[in-house]
């Protein structure tokens, strides 16, 4: 059998209690074999003989200190101590014990988010109060009780609800109380946990034509044009000195005009200013007159 020193997974956390009330001290240790516990006050040994009715116990891991009627006297360190075969661990928080009471305040409140599936959210608040108030979180107005998926902790007077991995069924409203015998605050928030979709993709690819005309002054003049459109495949066209080549890098590529049969200008030739219009066709040559031999 395998043997483990003892540590405190939830190590005590100091406790502000209103004088006549109760005040509680909790730790949970793990450890093998399991470890013996001890408690002290101020370094001294505490047991009921020392403490009038302090109540002392230690069940599955969970130790567990809780004094009925605090007053003034009480206040002090109070530490538990965990030892095994394989060594030993301390945990350690005060005790103050006041006549005066604060209702429960939030020194930083919930804060909503957005977050995506699988990812870990911690919220947290922070709360003072005399006494220390009781902190609990709600998902749609039920209580969250701490487990592996859902955990709540303390350190001090910060108060965390840790989602180890979020999915879209924890989005929702959540909420944090804190309440003593001087009153009740609350928080409020919104988690949005974003699933995972399918985009579908979207191929674009630009048709690019080139065409050269020369004016009657011998002047060469270049126009491009653009269209764009979605498709499956890509296909290029070019055009230089009036001759088309195509390059499909597709079976089925996007469909082409078939080739004007008339010697009428094709809709994208315009009108070039200062010069003769000239309209040959963008798939074919057109041949200009034939001078005639000088005799």
């Amino acid at each position: 059998m395998s043997t483990q020193a003892p540590t405190f997974t939830q190590p005590l956390q100091s406790v502000v209690a209103l004088e006549g009330s109760a005040a509680t001290f909790e730790a949970q240790v793990s450890g093998s074999p399991v470890p013996e516990v001890s408690w002290f006050r101020d370094g001294q040994v505490l047991s009921a003989a020392a403490l009038p009715g302090v109540q002392i116990s230690f069940s599955d891991g969970r130790a567990v200190l809780r004094i009925p009627a605090v007053n003034a006297a009480h206040s002090g360190r109070f530490s538990v101590r965990a030892t095994n075969g394989a060594g030993q661990a301390t945990s350690t928080a005060e005790l103050l014990v006041t006549a005066e009471t604060a209702p429960p305040a939030f020194l930083q409140r919930l804060q909503s988010s957005s977050v995506s599936q699988g990812s870990q959210v911690r919220l947290s608040v922070r709360v003072s109060g005399i006494p220390t108030p009781v902190v609990k979180f709600y998902r749609e107005g039920a209580e969250i009780q701490s487990s592996a998926d859902f955990q709540i902790l303390q350190d001090g007077d910060l108060y965390s609800l840790l989602i180890a991995e979020a999915f879209p069924e924890d989005s929702g409203t959540y909420s944090v109380t804190a309440g003593n015998s001087s009153g009740r605050a609350t928080s409020t928030c919104e988690l949005l946990v974003q699933g995972e979709e399918a985009v579908p993709m979207k191929k674009t690819k630009t048709i690019m034509s080139t065409s050269q005309m020369e004016t009657s002054s011998g002047t060469r003049v270049e126009r491009k044009m653009e269209a764009s459109f979605q498709a499956s495949s890509m296909m290029e066209m070019h055009l230089e000195g009036g001759v088309m080549t195509q390059h499909v890098a597709h079976k089925t590529p996007p469909r082409v005009p078939p080739k004007p049969t008339s010697r009428s200008p094709p809709s994208f030739v315009s009108k070039v200013t200062g010069g003769r219009q000239q309209s040959p066709s963008p798939v074919r040559h057109v041949k200009g007159p034939t001078p005639a031999p000088v005799r």
